[in-house]
């Protein structure tokens, strides 16, 4: 593994942890319901999720090959669908992803 990739997965790591924790931590998800810091903090998980999904799917469309991120994203969306679990949906897509890696490399 190349240190800069390392140094980049540690990096979005902490700036994900600090998103997350550092409101809570200050009291600052507190504030009125429709107020720019509440409207703020309610997009930080669909942007990062969104994110997320743009950097696992860049390798492969550079590549030619959706394999896995077809995969993975039609098991997140039919596992959600049939069960209405975001943790059954994560799984089933990482396992997808995984094996669409796997059966594409």
């Amino acid at each position: 593994m190349s240190w800069d990739v390392l140094v980049l997965a540690l990096l979005v790591g902490a700036a994900n942890w600090g998103f997350r924790y550092l409101p809570i931590r200050f009291g600052l998800g507190g504030g009125s319901e429709g107020g720019l810091l509440a409207r703020f903090l309610a997009a930080v998980g669909p942007a990062a999720i969104a994110t997320l999904f743009v950097a696992s799917s860049l390798p492969f469309l550079r590549e030619g090959t959706v394999l896995a991120p077809i995969l993975g994203t039609a098991a997140v969306i039919a596992v959600w669908v049939w069960r209405r679990s975001v943790v059954l949906a994560t799984l089933a897509g990482a396992v997808a992803y995984a094996a669409g890696f796997a059966l594409a490399g």
